[in-house]
């Protein structure tokens, strides 16, 4: 394939936004420029939380028209949500958001079937309430379900929209509960005891794999040629960590930032052990046949709840007071399912440092300093514990996404951690979505190339670890004292 330089659009699917990146890719360079961007704001309707998934997808088409020509299009999304399709197609239904309380018990009914520890061995990921596995769960009997020929993952319908071709992408499949992370296939004995007629996925993708072209109504409605759509590694997370700009050889850990914060390490084979599963962290599937073993922590939604709360739009002067806001006065533990749920965050946080005998934060700067403090302490326990449970050191925290623009949060990581954090990416998941094409269609090399790439041509800021390890170390312990550790 030719070397030269080539154009791809990176539809970028996030908690709260949707975007549409232009990348451009060949030797030695590396562009990326926004298109288009829109927000993705749920809609709660008398049956639950729901995705406004047509609005979404209009921003889709809005976008690649607004990128203009380019050689390839490619979809990531957040991860675990679908929608169902009929037998002619149509979708049953807005997809249902992760957040809604629908899986309230389904885990236990789960797990009656197949214990907690049997279904980590077999397939490494955590427990969270809203794993696809035990979405299915909780919609076991319902009419849509029931009337269902097919189930896409949010990235995979999008794609479909664009070009009438169905799969499922291997990186965000290994996030459902129902895939081996050795042999990176659905795991069917486990799906046939647990009633999961495996039937209704579409065959498995990889990254890298042809995904379609786009449909001649598309083509009209984006003003684009018969454009391939290519699969790339859809979750968001296994995008964004396939940008992280590790030189070769490296001992590094990855946190990536936004609503989530998701800590870890890129390992060669899945860690289940029992220790690992008491701790919560997942073995998802990356790119090249790497595993992204790593937990989940409740991230800038924290922040972002509030925002909403207060009618505040610029973080800015929130982070400037929670600089001069006392450090390390209140924190809370920033993976407690508590705070799942949209909503009145300012007050639960409050109610959670008095119920732990802290200070309550009053002011807005005390409340965002309180959540950075947290976050960063949970990214600590994050990066520590991943080194311990797989048995590998690291030397550097790289911090991508968009918290990599939150200089406060990257400085009180590094103090936390106590390691260096080197900051950026920003746009990590829709840089690893373009790499990934880009790679496709011999605009580029392998991981490490691509990764050789991104050091040299994008900008990244480097945090030294300061501050009182002590005053880090007692606040750690009152977290693991109000969690019953």
């Amino acid at each position: 394939m030719s070397a030269r330089t080539k154009t791809f659009a990176a539809v970028d699917l996030g908690a709260s936004s949707g975007r549409v990146m232009v990348g451009r890719v060949g030797p030695g360079t590396l562009d990326l420029t926004e298109a288009h961007r829109f927000p993705n704001r749920p809609v709660r309707l008398p049956e639950g939380l729901r995705w406004d998934v047509l609005g979404l997808y209009r921003g889709v088409l809005d976008g690649l028209r607004a990128a203009g020509p380019v050689d390839s299009v490619g979809v990531d999304s957040w991860a675990v949500d679908y929608g169902l399709l009929d037998a002619d197609g149509a979708l049953l239904g807005n997809p249902v958001h992760y957040r809604d309380d629908r899986t309230r018990g389904a885990a236990e009914q789960v797990w009656n079937t197949v214990p907690p520890h049997e279904l980590y061995r077999a397939t490494g990921i955590q427990y969270a309430p809203f794993n696809t596995l035990y979405q299915l769960a909780a919609a076991r009997g319902t009419v849509q379900l029931r009337s269902a020929e097919r189930l896409l993952l949010i990235p995979d319908l999008i794609s479909h929209w664009l070009t009438g071709e169905q799969g499922t992408e291997i990186t965000n499949a290994s996030t459902t509960q129902l895939v081996d992370p050795r042999t990176r296939d659905w795991d069917r004995s486990l799906a046939d005891r647990l009633g999961v007629d495996l039937g209704l996925f579409a065959p498995l993708r990889h990254p890298g794999d042809p995904a379609g072209t786009l449909l001649p109504h598309v083509r009209e409605a984006t003003g684009l040629g018969p454009v391939p759509v290519t699969a790339v590694a859809s979750h968001d997370t296994a995008s964004a960590v396939a940008a992280v700009p590790a030189a070769r050889g490296e001992r590094f850990a990855y946190l990536c930032t936004g609503t989530w914060s998701l800590a870890g390490l890129e390992l060669d084979a899945p860690v289940t052990t029992e220790a690992s599963r008491a701790a919560n962290f997942t073995n998802e599937l990356g790119v090249d046949g790497t595993v992204r073993f790593l937990r989940n922590i409740m991230g800038l939604w924290l922040l972002q709840e509030c925002m909403r709360e207060w009618g505040e739009d610029d973080v800015g002067p929130l982070l400037a007071r929670a600089a001069e806001a006392p450090a390390l006065r209140s924190v809370v533990d920033a993976a407690a399912e508590d705070f799942l749920a949209p909503g009145s965050m300012p007050a639960r946080i409050a109610a959670a440092c008095l119920a732990a005998g802290q200070p309550s934060p009053a002011t807005r700067g005390e409340i965002t300093r309180c959540v950075l403090d947290s976050l960063a302490l949970a990214h600590r326990r994050a990066v520590r514990d991943a080194q311990r449970l797989a048995d590998r050191a690291v030397d550097v925290v790289h911090v991508v996404g968009g918290g990599a623009r939150n200089a406060l949060l990257c400085q009180l990581t590094a103090d936390a951690c106590g390691l260096p954090v080197v900051a950026g990416p920003a746009e990590a998941a829709a840089l690893g979505n373009a790499l990934v094409q880009a790679r496709a269609h011999g605009a580029a090399g392998d991981l490490a190339a691509t990764r050789e790439l991104l050091a040299r041509s994008r900008p990244s800021a480097r945090y030294e670890p300061s501050g009182d390890r002590a005053a880090w170390d007692s606040a750690a312990r009152r977290v693991e004292d109000g969690r019953g550790a």
